[in-house]
C-alpha cells in the first residue's frame, strides 16, 4: 500500500490511524516506521478493526497534554468552551490496552481563560467560519481534540458530537436550560443565549467488564445502585450513569445486568479535582458485579495529564 511505501522513508515516531470509525480504539502509537509497518498491516491486512481500517492516515507524532474541548455552534456563533480530559488506556499509569475511554475529569487546571480565547480563536471559529463559507454551517456540539504542545494547540481530531465518558462530567457542569441551548443553535440565535458553565470540577471513572476491551461476559449482576439511572439520592454530589446494562428479569423491580464492555459511569462532583476524585472512587467503592475492572488513578494529581499523553 502507500501508507507502507511512505513509511519505507520515514525516520521516527509514526501514528497509524484508522480512517473509519473504530469506537475510539483505531489510533496506534509506532515508536519507528517498522512498528508503523505491522500496524498497517493490522489494519488493512488482519483487518483488527473491519471495514474502518480499509483506510488509514499516517499522523504527526505530537507530545504534550491532552484535551477534549466542546463548543455548542448554532453556524455562525459559539458557545464559551468547556474542556476535559480522558484516560484511553486500560490500566493505571496510562499503560495497557487502547480502550474506548477509562474515564476523565473537568475543568483541567491548565484550562486557562487565556488558553480558552487562544484556542476559540485560532481553531474553533475558523473551522465554523470555513464551513459556513463552504454553504455547510455546522450547527450542533463540535468537539474537538487537542495535544498543548510546544508550538502551541495542535489538533488531533473533530468530532460532531459530545465524548464519552468526557459527557458525563461536562454536562453537568452546565447551569442553562440544556432546552433553550439546542433550540438555539438549531435556530440560528445562539448570541442570544446565556451559556453558563460552573466553575466547580467533576471526575467520572468507569468500570468495566473484565476482558475488555477484548472478550469479555456479559449478564452479571449490578449490586449497590440506587433504582434510577442517574442514582439521586446517592452519596453528596455523585452520580452513575448507565451504558452497558439492560434490566433484569424482574424489570425495574430487579437488579440491572451487565450487557458491554463499558459498563457504568461513577461520576464525583466538588470545588477540587481531588475532592471530586474522593467521591467518585467513594461511591464506586459501593458497587460491584463479577469481574469488574476500573482505574484507580483516574484524576489523581499525578496523573492529570491523561493529560501528558502522545497522539
Amino acid at each position: 500500500s502507500s501508507a507502507l511505501e511512505h513509511l519505507k522513508s520515514h525516520h521516527g515516531p509514526v501514528v497509524v490511524k484508522a480512517d473509519g470509525l473504530a469506537a475510539g480504539k483505531g489510533v496506534l502509537l509506532c515508536q519507528d516506521s517498522e512498528q508503523g509497518a505491522a500496524a498497517v498491516r493490522e489494519c488493512m491486512s488482519e483487518r483488527a478493526f473491519g471495514e474502518a481500517g480499509d483506510t488509514v492516515v499516517l499522523e504527526e507524532y505530537l507530545s504534550g497534554p491532552e484535551v477534549s474541548v466542546f463548543a455548542f455552534c448554532d453556524g455562525e456563533h459559539l458557545s464559551p468552551l468547556v474542556a476535559a480530559c480522558d484516560y484511553k488506556r486500560l490500566e493505571d499509569g496510562n499503560l495497557g490496552a487502547n480502550t474506548g475511554g477509562m474515564g476523565s475529569f473537568a475543568q483541567p487546571d491548565f484550562w486557562s481563560a487565556e488558553l480558552a480565547a487562544q484556542v476559540e480563536q485560532t481553531i474553533m471559529k475558523p473551522v465554523l467560519q470555513a464551513m459556513a463559507q463552504r454553504g455547510s454551517p455546522y450547527k450542533g456540539v463540535l468537539y474537538a481534540g487537542l495535544m498543548l504542545t510546544d508550538s502551541g494547540p495542535k489538533v488531533l481530531e473533530f468530532n460532531c458530537r459530545l465524548g464519552d465518558p468526557e459527557t458525563q462530567v461536562v454536562l453537568p457542569l452546565l447551569t442553562s436550560d440544556p432546552l433553550d441551548l439546542l433550540l438555539a443553535c438549531a435556530e440560528g440565535n445562539l448570541d442570544r443565549v446565556q451559556v453558563r458553565w460552573e466553575t466547580k470540577n467533576y471526575v467520572g471513572i468507569v468500570m468495566v467488564s473484565g476482558g475488555y476491551p477484548g472478550r469479555y461476559q456479559t449478564g452479571f449482576e449490578i449490586s449497590g445502585l440506587n433504582r434510577n439511572g442517574l442514582d439521586e439520592g446517592g452519596p453528596e454530589d455523585t452520580m452513575v450513569f448507565h451504558a452497558g446494562t439492560k434490566l433484569g428479569a424482574g424489570g425495574l423491580s430487579s437488579p440491572p445486568l451487565t450487557a458491554g464492555g463499558r459498563v457504568l459511569t461513577v461520576v464525583g462532583g466538588g470545588e477540587t479535582i481531588e475532592l471530586a476524585r474522593a467521591r467518585a472512587y467513594r461511591r464506586l467503592e459501593q458497587i460491584s458485579f463479577d469481574g469488574a475492572r476500573w482505574r484507580r488513578d483516574i484524576g489523581s494529581a499525578a496523573n492529570q495529564g491523561a493529560a501528558q499523553a502522545t497522539g
